[in-house]
């Protein structure tokens, strides 16, 4: 099946010029004491807010800020409401689309509910050509253009300060996902669905069950698995602890994710017990809970990713998540961290792990570039150059050539928009729905890899509640289980 279009809008590249006038107007705040921001506002969507770097109006050859300001992400759907045609009888409405970003000096934020900051400027990119991002980029707006001066600007015209000039860059770009959705909740071991517009079909199936992390299936178990169980030394150590321990705790979670042929093609186990904090009946911060996101491969399992969660204190109450790549074993490199985010417990939100947003580090990126057959070889991209690589295994019993740990780390990186899952808050049925980024997945494995951290993702939620509630029966061994 075919991906589901979606686009990209980023505006970046932001910097301003504010001429130092003669005789300083009074209450005017220069930006050389207190740097500019701006809310950039896209109709249907939340305004974004970010600081404006200042340049000195004497340099001759200025250069920006680089750095991504503000993403939008646009579905079908979504470019279906804001592309379609708006009838007006209003003279003083357009219906035209436009992206506003409205400058402001001072620093950012409020007191006593009054914006602090001082609108010095607004500006407005037309975005004519946005269903033909679908296929091609599309530069709406790259370079400078002047703000300030009459009543947008805040000051008086004639004065010498009203040419300030504004730079930044709107560019808008396919961005291809694939959508997967999940048939019921995790817990109820359901179907996965590929979703693109009106079709349903189904790709994967999940299996949860009560299995310890370092207790496998008859039939999955290898060599290597039965002399690492024994000599007691197996590589999960390294990341959990499953002895027993006092107190509350909810522990052994786990779940398979299935191909339509039955062969196991990824699975999330729980690693560390997910314990209630001495004197409390929550998961905290200093004591999360984690999940092992695996792959097959060489006849095994092996780590692709550590997910890590807990309950936040505080006003908001939420579920903290973090979420790091792990390199292969056999090297030394350290885990990187892909995503660090709360969510909400009521409300619930999107797990999203996009590297070109604000506050990321752009320096880790993907590989694979087309949703093939696990039979063909798809290529990614080195930080040397281009090359090519044979997809993983199909399952733990393949042949486990050119296994996702051992070519990865670190010759592949991933870039942009990764993934997000959908979650539910607390109470609330969860049918999570998962997009992973065309470029990120080279065969099946790796389409059942995010499936399978969308899904611990979503467990966490119960998982992190309070020890004080109990747990929907899917969840529990027996009905004397703690917490539930």
């Amino acid at each position: 099946m075919d991906p589901c279009p979606f686009v990209r809008l980023s505006v970046g590249n932001l910097a301003i010029k504010v001429p130092v006038p003669t005789k300083p107007a009074r209450n005017i705040v220069h930006p050389t004491t207190s740097p500019c921001f701006c809310k950039i506002k896209l109709k249907g969507f939340p305004p974004q807010t970010a600081v404006i770097p200042y340049i000195n109006p004497s340099e001759t050859n200025p250069s920006p800020d680089t750095n991504v300001a503000a993403l939008f992400h646009l579905s079908k759907l979504d470019l279906t409401k804001l592309t379609k045609k708006r009838r007006s009888y209003s003279p003083f409405f357009t219906g035209k689309l436009t992206l506003e970003i409205y400058i402001f000096t001072g620093r950012s934020g409020a007191t006593c509910g009054v914006n602090s900051g001082r609108m010095l400027g607004k500006v407005c990119v037309p975005l004519d050509d946005l269903k033909g991002v679908e296929s091609r980029a599309v530069v709406f707006h790259s370079g400078w253009t002047v703000v300030g001066g009459g009543k947008e600007g805040g000051v008086k015209e004639g004065e010498e300060s009203s040419a300030s000039q504004f730079h930044f860059n709107v560019r808008g770009e396919p961005d291809p996902r694939f959508v997967f959705q999940f048939d019921g909740e995790p817990e109820c071991s359901p179907q996965v669905f590929q979703i693109q517009g009106s079709i349903r079909q189904p790709v994967f199936s999940c299996k949860f069950s009560f299995r310890s992390p370092l207790v496998r299936d008859r039939h999955q178990r290898t060599r290597s698995l039965q002399s690492e169980q024994g000599s007691g030394k197996g590589w999960l150590s390294s990341f959990g602890s499953e002895r027993e321990r006092p107190g509350k705790e909810r522990k052994g979670w786990s779940i398979t994710v299935h191909d339509l042929s039955g062969s196991p093609v990824a699975a999330a186990s729980m690693v560390t017990p997910f314990v209630a904090s001495p004197g409390s009946d929550r998961v905290s911060r200093s004591n999360p809970g984690s999940w092992l996101i695996l792959r097959p491969g060489e006849g095994t399992w092996k780590p692709w990713g550590r997910l890590e969660a807990w309950r936040e204190r505080g006003p908001l109450d939420g579920i903290g998540y973090k979420f790091e790549l792990i390199p292969d074993m056999s090297s030394n490199n350290a885990g990187v961290v892909l995503a660090e985010t709360t969510i909400s417990t009521t409300k619930g939100g999107k797990f999203v792990i996009d590297l070109a947003s604000p506050h990321t580090n752009p320096t880790i990126s993907s590989n694979g570039i087309a949703y093939n057959n696990c039979n063909n070889s798809g290529s990614s991209r080195s930080r040397g150059g281009q090359r090519s690589s044979r997809s993983p295994g199909c399952s733990p019993r393949g042949r486990g050539s050119g296994e996702f740990g051992s070519w990865l780390w670190p010759y592949s990186v991933y870039r942009g928009f990764v993934m997000a899952a959908s979650v539910e808050g607390e109470g609330k049925c969860s049918k999570p729905t998962v997009e992973v980024s065309v470029q990120h997945v080279s065969c099946t494995e790796d389409a059942a890899a995010f499936v399978a951290l969308a899904a611990a993702i979503d467990l966490s939620i119960d998982a992190c509640r309070l020890f004080s509630q109990k747990l929907r029966k899917e969840l529990c061994v027996n009905n004397n289980d703690l917490g539930c």
